[in-house]
C-alpha cells in the first residue's frame, strides 16, 4: 500500500508515521552511522519534518514501513539549499514545481525481494505524484554508489555537480526531471510498482 501523507492527512496516518521514523533511525543512525539526534532514542526526525512535508510511505498488510521518501518545498530552505550548496554548479533549482527528494528509505530486516517490490513503489509513486501534481523536477543529495544507482533506474537523472567530499563521504547533487515519459521509462528498466496509493493531496 502506498500512503502520501501531507499537512491536510497527517493526523490520520500517525501509525505510518511512527513506523517510517523508527524505520528512519534505525537506517540513518543504527545502520549508516549519521551523527544525528534521535528522539527518544527511537525515531529519526529533525527540523525539516514540519507541516510542510510530505511523505510517500509504502506499508505493508499491518501499516508497518517498507519504504519511504520525504518531499521537501524548494520555495523555503531545503536541505539542499540550506546544508550542501557547494554541491551544485550555478544555481539550486527551486520553485513550485521542484521538489526536493530526502530520506529514501528503505526497512532493514526484509527479504530481497520485499524490498525491491517496496523500492519500486516508492519510485513509481514518486514519479505519479510529481506528474499529478504539476511538479517537473525533483533534486536530491545522495553519496555517490547510491547516485549511481538512481541513475539506473531509467528516468532522467543528472548530477548537479561533480562529486564531492563532505564529512568523509563523496557525496552528489542530483536532478530527476519528469515528464509524460518517466513512468514507461522506469517500466523499461523493470521498475513497474505494485502498490495502490490510498490517498493523494497536492504537496504545495
Amino acid at each position: 500500500m502506498l500512503l502520501i501523507i501531507d499537512h491536510q492527512n497527517r493526523a490520520s496516518e500517525h501509525r505510518a508515521l511512527r513506523s517510517m521514523f523508527e524505520a528512519r533511525k534505525r537506517v540513518f543512525i543504527d545502520l549508516l552511522k549519521w551523527d544525528i539526534p534521535a528522539l527518544a532514542g527511537r525515531f529519526e526526525l529533525d527540523h525539516f519534518d514540519d507541516v510542510d512535508a510530505t511523505y510517500l510511505i509504502v506499508t505493508d498488510a499491518d501499516g508497518e514501513h517498507l519504504a519511504s521518501a520525504r518531499l521537501l518545498l524548494t520555495t523555503r530552505p531545503a536541505l539542499l539549499d540550506s546544508l550542501f550548496p557547494e554541491l551544485v554548479d550555478g544555481p539550486v533549482p527551486q520553485g513550485a514545481d521542484v521538489l526536493e527528494i530526502t530520506r529514501f528509505c528503505l526497512s532493514p530486516g526484509i527479504g530481497a525481494r520485499q524490498r525491491r517490490v517496496a523500492r519500486d513503489s516508492l519510485l513509481v509513486g514518486l514519479a505519479e505524484f510529481a506528474f499529478a501534481n504539476g511538479i517537473r523536477i525533483y533534486t536530491g543529495v545522495a553519496e555517490l554508489a547510491w547516485f549511481r544507482q538512481v541513475e539506473r533506474f531509467g528516468w532522467d537523472c543528472q548530477p548537479l555537480g561533480p562529486p564531492r567530499l563532505h564529512g568523509g563521504e563523496a557525496l552528489v547533487a542530483l536532478r530527476i526531471d519528469i515528464d509524460g515519459s518517466t513512468i514507461s521509462r522506469l517500466a523499461a528498466a523493470g521498475i513497474i510498482s505494485k502498490a495502490v496509493a490510498v490517498s493523494a493531496a497536492r504537496a504545495a
